[in-house]
């Protein structure tokens, strides 16, 4: 059964960085899609980034600039670098994984199998 472990979260002022992290246990491959979506309460989970087909990277609209996904394969894992951060990026951030997805599947949610434990973001002076 895959798990998928995420680090990195917690509190960071406008403007300023972090760096989330997220390793899967099982074997990963270039079919393997890995990425990250987020939510806030009331609303529904939104697409940030994904590595589809290792080295083709999505982001979001309201992310792209600003914030940068890279995958080692070797390691399992998926950073996401978020930079200049805004108090509405505030959110739980889930990783997950999906394999064999299709290029149409990428951004939706219901695409990814296995989804981690989901870790805070919040942006606020």
């Amino acid at each position: 059964q895959e798990q998928l472990t995420e680090s990195g979260g917690g509190l960071v002022q406008p403007g300023g960085s972090l760096l989330l992290s997220c390793a899967a246990s099982e074997r990963t491959s270039r079919s393997t899609t890995m990425g990250w979506f987020r939510q806030t309460p009331g609303k529904e989970r939104e697409f940030v980034a994904a590595s589809f087909r290792s080295p083709s990277t999505y982001y979001a609209d309201s992310v792209k600039g600003r914030f940068s996904l890279s995958r080692d394969n070797a390691k399992k894992t998926v950073y996401l670098q978020m930079t200049n951060l805004k108090p509405e990026d505030t959110a739980v951030y889930y990783c997950v994984r999906g394999d064999k997805l299709r290029h149409s599947s990428v951004r939706r949610f219901d695409a990814y199998r296995y989804w981690g434990q989901g870790t805070q973001v919040t942006v606020s002076s």
